[in-house]
């Protein structure tokens, strides 16, 4: 992605592409690495340029999936291919 990204736009900036990982417990005492969630921060300009480029892709991927794809599609899901399934 960042290969593509940059013969688009050029070269990020290096805090763009710079993450802090940091782990929040889900629990008061927790011990094991399920009772933690990770957690990512990143630049504020990142997020909105990533978010740009996420509804640019959104928008080009919606323009050539067919009707009868449902997963990883916003607004669509397994719900709406039951239904479907029911008016066949």
């Amino acid at each position: 992605m960042t290969k593509l990204i940059n013969t688009i736009y050029g070269e990020w900036p290096k805090d763009f592409m710079e993450v802090t990982m940091i782990e929040l417990k889900k629990k008061p005492q927790a011990t094991k690495c399920n009772d933690h969630r990770t957690n990512s921060l990143i630049a504020h300009t990142a997020k909105i340029v990533t978010k740009i480029l996420r509804r640019r892709i959104e928008k080009k991927t919606e323009e050539v999936l067919g009707e009868d794809q449902f997963g990883f599609r916003r607004g669509i899901g397994t719900r709406d291919a039951v239904g479907n399934l029911g008016d066949r």
